[in-house]
């Protein structure tokens, strides 16, 4: 039995030893490890900061009535274009009985003075023109005649004001008319003919019947992060990308940095404001997601490598060249500014030279 165990063990050894054996074998076989190269090249290097947003129009304006009351008559829809004074809608008074009771009785009250003023008027008129009493006592009563003519005809307009929107001496002008008080287009018409409509107020800030805005001045409103709004300042050129616009970039220049950040998701956001630069003949719409670039420095025309293919230590930076076929050296760079991906070589290499593709 001892026997056959030895015997088992000597094969399961010489097993074992064949295959460390073999192992090795294969693994000095291995190919060498062949290094890629890649040349520096001549390109623009732009460092920018990302803030996104939307681009909304410069001069945006609620349209609100003068008069609370129904829609009787819409004339326009989203996307027309209107000039200023254009017809928007029109609006049915409904005056409150309070207000109609209150300014009835005042005409009454009016109407009674004005009988009682015109009967002593032509009283005192006869007795001036015999010559009973003096030219001031008649001029005295011909005042109080025509104050009381004149406080009657408020009386009127004030009635067919409240129950109208207009008097008869207002020459067309109406404030049932809603008009356009701007230039431009048509966003939006948030009502329906048969709505009721309250006016502006003290406590009511007035129901919008339409928006209107200026489409051919727009504005791109963002955010930017507090760790970057240290390296921006007004005036600042950034680069636009629309979402819905494919393949498109606009140019923007920074106008306005909020000087108080507000706190979204855990970190301070300050709002930023840039003039586009809209390009001719061509829409944009309001409220279009966009994002943009702010350029915080730039290299035009330089040469530059990709920052993986350098190797830095301390304050030092070093690549290395081929030499020969899988020969490299060392070699110290000095490097300018890089975007992240690309970086600036000062001096060092130059265009010809083959960089070592570090292996990852």
């Amino acid at each position: 039995m001892k026997k056959v165990f030895k015997i088992l063990g000597g094969v399961v050894f010489i097993a074992l030893f064949g295959w460390v054996v073999f192992y090795l074998y294969n693994q000095s076989k291995k190919d060498p490890i062949v290094y890629e190269t890649e040349a520096p090249e001549i390109t623009n290097i732009i460092k920018k900061t990302v803030a996104t947003g939307s681009v909304v129009p410069r001069k945006e304006i609620d349209i609100k009535p003068q008069e609370s009351g129904i829609i009787t008559e819409i004339y326009v829809e989203a996307g027309e274009e209107v000039t200023k004074g254009d017809l928007i809608a029109k609006i049915q008074i409904i005056p409150e009985m309070i207000q109609v009771n209150n300014a009835e009785a005042q005409l009454k009250r009016a109407e009674i003075s004005f009988k009682n003023a015109k009967i002593e008027y032509q009283r005192k008129k006869d007795l001036y023109d015999n010559g009973v009493i003096p030219e001031s006592e008649f001029l005295e009563e011909q005042l109080q005649y025509e104050t009381a003519e004149a406080d009657m005809m408020a009386a009127e307009n004030n009635v067919q004001l409240i129950k109208e929107g207009v008097t008869k001496n207002s020459k067309g002008k109406t404030n049932t008319l809603i008009r356009s008080t701007i230039t431009g287009m048509i966003l939006d018409v948030p009502i329906k003919e048969g709505n009721s409509v309250i006016k502006s107020n003290t406590f009511n800030d007035g129901t919008t019947i339409a928006v209107v805005a200026d489409m051919g001045k727009m504005v791109f409103e963002g955010k930017v992060d507090e760790t970057e709004v240290g390296k921006i300042r007004q005036g600042m050129a950034l680069l636009l990308s629309i979402g819905a616009i494919e393949d498109e970039k606009y140019d923007a220049f920074l106008e306005s940095i909020a000087p108080k950040g507000v706190e979204e998701n855990g970190a301070i956001q300050f709002e930023i404001k840039a003039a586009v630069k809209l390009k001719e003949g061509q829409f944009i719409r309001a409220g279009y997601s966009a994002t943009a670039d702010i350029v915080l420095d730039r290299r035009d025309s330089v040469l530059a490598i990709k920052e993986k293919l350098i190797t830095f230590s301390n304050d030092s930076a070093f690549v290395e060249i081929e030499t020969g076929e899988q020969t490299f050296e060392k070699r110290l760079i000095t490097t300018g500014l890089s975007d992240g991906i690309k970086i600036e070589i000062e001096e060092g290499i130059s265009k010809d030279d083959k960089i070592k593709i570090p292996k990852s």
